[in-house]
């Protein structure tokens, strides 16, 4: 453990700006000196008592709930105190200065600072405590900053669920599986002259099926787990006035983007985060792709191919009432060529023939019109919502979205690489084991890159470069 993992800290734990309530927050070993300099009196354990938060002179800064959790019955598992106070940015600054200021006051009695190296919290060192202290497991103090940020009710859910424990027991039950098998292959590696095959016996064979089977239903609910956490990254393309604005206002609900008759109207990219059934897809309406000798339409169009190039799913938008019109078509062409180019093959296009109510009887009647290969295909009216939810239910099959059971619990792409990993190494164990003695060493040293691969996930096997990625990302006090 690094020095600093063994500093007391503060923070401000509520989000900047003004609210009825705000938190100061500190935690570290030794607190009682501290709680007497700031509240005047002990504090009795895990019991909220109202009192004035006092400065140096004895001046009341401001009066609130003061709370003191010893460890290793805290939140970190080391002592906490939480001074709730009125939500002012000033109020709160000056109890954060009063914490730090106290801290490094020389005690009369001692000849030391009252709470020696008092710093302010990095972001998410307080979560980061709470791992290190064993009161939580990696894979539980991400869930806490996938709670925080959840967009969707479902990613909520799914965090809480994750954040309670329910992921890390999936992981845990596989974690414990393999060790056993690894046991048996290792008895047999250490007991060569016995007679005794603990493989065949042990039925290692069957085990590691059921390991595979196990691994893959925990690894599709991963998938859907993160899916909840990060969406999918949705641009809708095409020409200028085939309706791309106002796909974007009736899947969103609200005006978002500028609709007008005049070509050209959308210059720069308009992002909405939607939910469908409580996954997260991030909707991007571009300019309209033409050649064009406007400067700064081009620069839409530039970074218009931009976000098609990194979307997770494009939405290629046809105008059916524009199907007579040979300019139209051939612009038409020129974007499906270019989207064969730049589209990687396993990114999803889905053709989109909008404009329904404006459409002819011969065009809305043909049932070939909107047949583009084996390309997923929508008919709809942005303007009158037909087609929408048909619409929807693609976006979801092309995300990979299931019907969601309650189980899924909140993941990231690490975990769900993770757990990939874990199950090449399987693979390679399986036909390790199949070559039986002659391939025991590398069937082990499978089984232990599988594991290894596991432990990432909660932490137990997790370099200190991967701890700074993570927690970078929380928010300070948390």
């Amino acid at each position: 453990m690094l020095a600093r993992h063994h500093d007391p800290i503060v923070a401000i734990a509520t989000a900047p700006g003004r609210g009825a309530v705000g938190i100061v927050r500190v935690s570290g070993k030794g607190l009682e000196a501290l709680v007497q300099a700031l509240c005047g009196r002990a504090l009795k354990a895990r019991e909220a008592t109202f009192l004035p938060f006092r400065d140096a002179q004895g001046h009341a800064i401001d009066q609130g709930l003061a709370l003191y959790f010893p460890g290793p019955h805290s939140y970190t598992g080391e002592d906490v105190l939480e001074l709730q106070a009125h939500g002012g940015p000033v109020v709160l600054q000056l109890l954060l200065a009063r914490c730090l200021e106290a801290g490094a006051a020389i005690d009369a009695a001692t000849g030391q600072p009252t709470l020696p190296g008092l710093r302010v919290a990095q972001p998410g060192e307080f979560t980061e405590r709470a791992f290190l202290n064993d009161k939580i497991d990696l894979a539980q103090a991400e869930a806490v900053a996938d709670l925080i940020d959840a967009s969707t009710e479902a990613a909520a859910r799914s965090a809480s669920r994750s954040l309670t424990g329910a992921f890390s027991e999936e992981i845990h039950g596989l974690r414990d599986a393999l060790i056993h098998l690894r046991m048996l292959v290792e008895a047999t590696l250490d007991f060569p002259e016995e007679e005794i095959d603990f493989l065949r016996k042990a039925d290692a064979h069957g085990q590691l099926l059921n390991l595979k089977q196990t691994l893959a239903r925990v690894l599709q609910r991963a998938r859907q787990g993160a899916l909840l956490r990060e969406g999918i990254k949705v641009v809708i393309a095409g020409q200028p006035n085939a309706g791309k604005s106002s796909l974007l206002n009736a899947l969103a609900g609200a005006e978002l983007a500028i609709v007008t008759p005049i070509a050209g109207t959308t210059r720069d990219k308009v992002q909405q985060t939607i939910q469908i059934e409580g996954v997260p897809l991030h909707i991007i309406d571009t300019a309209g792709l033409r050649d064009s000798d406007d400067e700064v339409e081009r620069i839409g169009i530039a970074r218009a191919w931009d976000a098609i190039a990194t979307a997770d799913a494009v939405l290629f938008l046809h105008d059916l009432s524009r199907q007579s019109d040979t300019e139209y078509l051939a612009g038409e062409l020129t974007i499906e060529r270019a989207l064969t180019h730049k589209v990687p093959e396993s990114v999803p296009v889905i053709d989109v023939w909008n404009k329904l109510d404006c459409a002819g009887p011969d065009v809305v009647s043909a049932q070939g019109a909107e047949a583009t290969g084996r390309r997923p295909a929508v008919r709809l009216s942005a303007r009158t919502g037909e087609g929408l939810d048909a619409l929807r239910q693609v976006l979801l099959q092309v995300a990979g979205w299931q019907a969601a059971p309650e189980g899924v619990c909140i993941a990231r792409a690490r975990h769900v690489d993770a757990l990939r990993a874990v199950a090449a190494h399987l693979d390679t164990a399986q036909t390790q084991l199949q070559l039986a003695a002659s391939a025991l060493d590398l069937l082990a040293e499978e089984l232990r890159l599988a594991q290894n691969a596991l432990s990432t996930i909660t932490g137990e096997f997790t370099s200190e470069d991967l701890l700074g990625v993570i927690f970078s990302s929380f928010c300070i006090g948390k």
